[in-house]
């Protein structure tokens, strides 16, 4: 009998596979495999294969040219990712053709991407050997055994291989035609390549409306009227005047002026009791969008640490899931888990909680239609060693564990107490909660609390003394405040994810977000590629926890217009169809048939922006000879084709960050900028913020510099704890290559690998113009 050859995706868990045979097994020395007496195990890393570029079709292609548009390959080529990939494609592809092996395991993640990391590296192989599939929702000892105990025709996922086949051709046929299109008719427009793809544009378009409803937004002024009560026995609390949000300044003050020293009385005192039901369970946007919004962690650095958790610590569940719940055959293996959760200190209240019930509250946790390939996130039946994780991963650990612990607690109760109190025939509202029972929120250390405790907040929740109606109260104070109406928030990660997740649409609602699923833009594991795109090609920037449009990313939408390309709904689409092919409900060459109608329709239309006149920025005179300073295509000068000018010029690209016009302005009137200057991109990848300084050199020439101690000292910039992960990290987990400064990152088109886990490794068809810009 031969040898069974599993392939898993990355060498740790190759390693972790081992660990879990009866077999004893040896590297070989190529370090590619490794090798028992009844397995052999290898791994990719990442992807090993892509689709290959337009001139692996054509050499004509390698130029680009509009007449040549749009590419639609009958049959899609395959090529090695890079050179480290083809090295280890090599040696797998030598292993699946050895004579001794007879069987193949795909063992690649259980899901969309995984099922194409093998398909594609079974199909260059040029091999016709039976393959099983092994499914691993968790990466314990006991989890692997029981999977290989059950392993799955290879032909059960035929389906699943069609959708994830479908994703790609579809993301390089829309990628490919869309940016080449657009950069073609762009290139007097933008310096570089204008990424278009059917999953980045929809994002970017959410948050370049914004910016620009935030620039557009005019406040205007308003005013409040609050007042401090007291009554017998100094219980004091404060009340807003409750005739409307916002009212007139001369209102304003006629009611301060009235009700100044005043007497009033509790007109009105209504208590009821509010239900709050314990959180769903995470999937993995839930929990990006938690570790942003707690932490500041990019939606990038919560899935590393989960991904972390799930490989190295085996200490949660298959982190890139979308249920957010269980399947029923998990409901003997919830208790065993919360016993050994509950082994630390920190959760060991609410697991004895849990173990104490006779009967588990299941209603909504459980659900067998809601769990496609992985159920929710919830820590292993293991015992976990905190100590051993790093800090990321340890808050990570904490949430997930501290969801799953509260879901089987009973809702917290809440004391609502509404009071109005009257002065003078104006009514000033109060409104007050307070937690009577702590239910799931004492898994998070939150107890009930006292009837009375003095707390002087002002509007919102108040911790009220006891009140009673009919009583007369003392003003002790009114004042009226000046507000101004404020324009909608920036997006933060966590914000932005919740957008994708619901194509757009503002719902706050677990349940009716979870309604919405199907219908968004990307998947969990693909959203967090897809903002790291966003940045890495100038469309948005970091400032703290806000992500901001740049003027490049607003320009391209506003020249998009209302193409299809931009809407959240027809990617959403997209994503329900792909859903639908691997439920067997819809077919992949209908699918592809409209992706190619698509990429038709959508070159056609971009050929309409060759007409189309950008409007460039006039910065005013220039600071050395007077003429005006306009905006081109790479920078700020006040030369042109018609007129040398004096030469001053400030170039628009600073490591990795196009400088926008108004702090190119800042720079030509003081020379310098006051405050930092955000969204620089270092040579590890990550983020940082710098003053700048304008400055001739020798020869005359201009430059922006950095008006910081460190580059005085030419050392390293500090970094921004953005959550970028640094490009290199080993095993096949690298970001993309930053781009270093006065050069450019080439990316294959539609073949740029952004190996983050082995998800999303395919770019949205980014490729170089027919003449890449050297500065």
């Amino acid at each position: 009998m031969g040898k069974t050859l599993v392939i898993a995706e990355k060498p740790s868990v190759g390693r972790d596979l081992a660990g879990a045979l009866p077999d004893a097994f040896k590297q070989s020395k190529d370090k590619t495999h490794i090798e028992g007496d009844d397995f052999v195990i290898s791994w990719a890393v990442g992807h090993l294969v892509g689709l290959a570029a337009p001139d692996e079709y054509d050499p004509k292609l390698k130029k680009w040219r509009f007449a040549d548009l749009p590419i639609l390959p009958d049959k899609f080529k395959l090529v090695p990712v890079d050179e480290r990939s083809k090295k280890q494609l090599t040696a797998v592809h030598k292993l699946m053709r050895r004579k001794d092996i007879d069987r193949i395991v795909n063992a690649c993640d259980a899901g969309r991407e995984g099922e194409l990391i093998f398909a594609y590296t079974y199909e260059t192989a040029g091999i016709d050997k039976p393959v099983e599939r092994l499914w691993l929702s968790s990466m314990t000892k006991k989890a692997i055994q029981e999977a290989f105990e059950h392993l799955r025709p290879g032909a059960e996922m035929e389906k699943l291989e069609d959708a994830a086949r479908s994703r790609s051709e579809a993301d390089w046929v829309v990628g490919m035609n869309a940016t080449r299109a657009a950069s073609i008719r762009l290139r007097a427009a933008f310096d570089g390549a204008v990424s278009l793809g059917r999953v980045q544009t929809p994002t970017l378009t959410l948050v370049a409306r914004r910016e620009e409803e935030i620039r557009a937004f005019k406040p205007e002024p308003y005013w409040l009227v609050e007042a401090g009560f007291e009554a017998s026995e100094a219980r004091a609390y404060r009340g807003r005047y409750l005739g409307g949000k916002r009212i007139a300044e001369d209102l304003a003050q006629r009611i301060v002026e009235e009700t100044r020293d005043g007497t009033g009385e509790i007109t009105s005192l209504e208590k009821k009791e509010e239900r709050e039901r314990p959180q769903l369970l995470y999937d993995l946007t839930s929990l990006q969008r938690h570790g942003n919004t707690l932490f500041g962690f990019s939606a990038r650095r919560t899935l590393a640490a989960a991904q972390r958790l799930y490989e190295e610590h085996k200490a949660i569940t298959y982190p890139r899931t979308s249920s957010r719940f269980l399947p029923s055959d998990q409901i003997p293996e919830i208790k065993p888990t919360a016993e050994l959760v509950g082994r630390n200190a920190a959760y060991t209240a609410g697991a004895r909680y849990v173990l104490s019930l006779d009967r588990l509250p299941l209603g909504r946790v459980v659900n067998d239609k809601k769990v496609a390939d992985h159920h929710a996130l919830i820590p292993t039946r293991s015992e976990h060693d905190l100590d051993r994780m790093g800090s990321d991963e340890r808050k990570v650990y904490d949430l997930v564990a501290k969801r799953f612990l509260a879901v089987f607690h009973p809702d917290a109760v809440f004391e609502r107490t509404r009071v109005e109190t009257t002065v003078n025939e104006h009514v000033f509202r109060t409104s007050g909660r307070r937690l009577i029972e702590a239910g799931w929120k004492a898994v998070y250390g939150e107890e009930a609390q006292p009837a009375e405790r003095p707390d002087d907040d002002t509007g919102g929740d108040q911790l009220l003394p006891r009140l009673e109606q009919g009583e007369s109260v003392r003003v002790e104070e009114v004042e009226s405040l000046r507000k101004e109406t404020q324009p909608p928030r920036r997006f933060t990660e966590a914000s932005l994810l919740g957008a994708m997740e619901t194509a757009g649409k503002d719902i706050e609602d677990a349940d009716l977000r979870e309604a919405m699923k199907d219908s968004g833009i990307g998947t969990p594991a693909t959203r967090a590629a897809i903002i790291e795109r966003l940045i890495d090609v100038g469309y948005i920037e970091r400032e703290g926890r806000a992500l901001i449009a740049t003027d490049k990313g607003i320009q391209v939408i506003r020249l998009l217009g209302s193409h299809p390309l931009t809407s959240p709904e027809l990617t959403g689409d997209w994503e329900r169809r792909l859903g639908l092919i691997e439920q067997g409900e819809d077919s992949r060459p209908a699918f592809m048939s409209d992706i190619a109608k698509f990429a038709t329709e959508t070159v056609q239309e971009l050929d309409k922006l060759k007409d189309v006149k950008i409007e460039r920025a006039n910065l005013g005179p220039c600071p050395i000879c007077g003429r005006d300073v306009i905006e081109n295509r790479k920078g700020y000068s006040c030369w042109s084709k018609d007129d040398p000018g004096c030469g001053f010029v400030i170039w628009k690209k600073k490591a990795g960050k196009i400088l926008p016009v108004s702090v190119v302005k800042e720079l030509m009137a003081t020379g310098k900028t006051a405050k930092q200057v955000t969204g620089f991109r270092g040579r590890s990848g990550r983020t940082f913020r710098a003053k700048l300084k304008l400055e001739q050199d020798d020869e005359g020439k201009w430059r922006v510099e950095f008006d910081e101690d460190w580059a005085r000292e030419r050392a390293k910039p500090p970094e921004d704890s953005d959550g970028a992960a640094p490009a290199g990290d080993g095993d096949g987990a690298a970001a993309a290559a930053p781009a270093r400064r006065g050069g450019r990152r080439k990316a294959q088109a539609g073949n740029g690998a952004s190996r983050d886990g082995g998800e999303e490794q395919q770019r949205e068809g980014e490729a170089e113009p027919e003449k890449p810009s050297a500065r």
